[in-house]
């Protein structure tokens, strides 16, 4: 099964504070949603762009992806 990386893109001053304050929020929904993810994290691209990210299986991102609407998604990759 693959694996998939939904992400929401935070650029400005306040890119990584909002990421992080985004990052909450993707912890409760998984909480109250009972969704099984591999990984969430916030991950700085720039200064001034940062990211907030869940990674999960395939079969769990059709209901995230609806309910939550990230900018993008991608292939997970393991860097373990």
């Amino acid at each position: 099964m693959r694996k998939l990386k939904l992400i929401w893109d935070f650029k400005g001053p306040d890119a990584k504070l909002t990421a992080e304050h985004h990052l909450i929020h993707l912890g409760e929904y998984t909480q109250l949603h009972k969704v099984s993810f591999i990984s969430s994290g916030v991950q700085s691209i720039t200064d001034t762009h940062h990211i907030c990210y869940l990674a999960l299986n395939e079969a769990d991102m059709p209901a995230v992806r609806d309910d939550l609407k990230p900018h993008r998604g991608q292939l997970w990759e393991n860097k373990n």
